[in-house]
């Protein structure tokens, strides 16, 4: 049996290193281009929620609501038969602006449920930061300037609250007293 020799060439000082040089210089420059091509690239809900979890102070509840206690408040807290007096600026993720009311009534049990659960959470005078999944907001439905699957984010301040009870009773007062100065005395 014979053996072939092929004679090799040597290879040139440096080019070895120049081949690795070129190579690492590829692969940046293809991270660096599958970096830039996720940047406009927006999360799923999901994952955002999932991510958002593990951030600093924030507290998830069984429904998914995720909140921020930024700066509590004193007292009991709102239930269903109540309406609040809050101030909210509400988001979407990529910070558009949907709704914005410093003092604005609200009945507990008449706005999306994550908010009404958030709003069961704080204490008047408190403070809070809320993310509401898709699913305790509007769900897969547009609202006016709000995507339909987004996740909505409040900030949003608990100025006071009182029983439907309580308001209907001062409505009434308020009622009489207005008919009893309406009433003149006859000439």
């Amino acid at each position: 049996m014979s053996t072939t020799a092929v004679p090799l060439r040597p290879i040139a000082r440096g080019s070895l290193t120049r081949l690795w040089i070129g190579v690492a210089a590829l692969a940046l420059a293809a991270g660096g281009l599958a970096w830039a091509g996720q940047q406009g690239i927006e999360a799923s809900p999901s994952t955002f929620m999932a991510q958002n979890a593990d951030a600093e102070g924030v507290i998830t509840t069984p429904s998914g609501l995720q909140y921020q206690v930024l700066t509590e408040g004193t007292g009991p807290s709102p239930t269903t038969a109540d309406v609040a007096l809050v101030g909210y600026k509400g988001t979407l993720l990529d910070g558009t602006v949907f709704d914005e009311n410093p003092q604005a009534p609200m009945p507990i049990d008449g706005v999306v449920p994550g908010f009404s659960e958030g709003l069961q959470k704080m204490k008047k005078g408190g403070k809070y930061r809320l993310w509401i999944p898709p699913q305790l907001g509007y769900g897969d439905q547009a609202a006016g300037p709000i995507p339909a699957g987004s996740i909505l984010i409040f900030d949003v301040t608990l100025h006071d609250f009182k029983s439907r009870a309580e308001i209907m009773q001062m409505q009434q007062m308020m009622q009489q007293q207005q008919g009893a100065a309406g009433a003149q005395p006859p000439r």
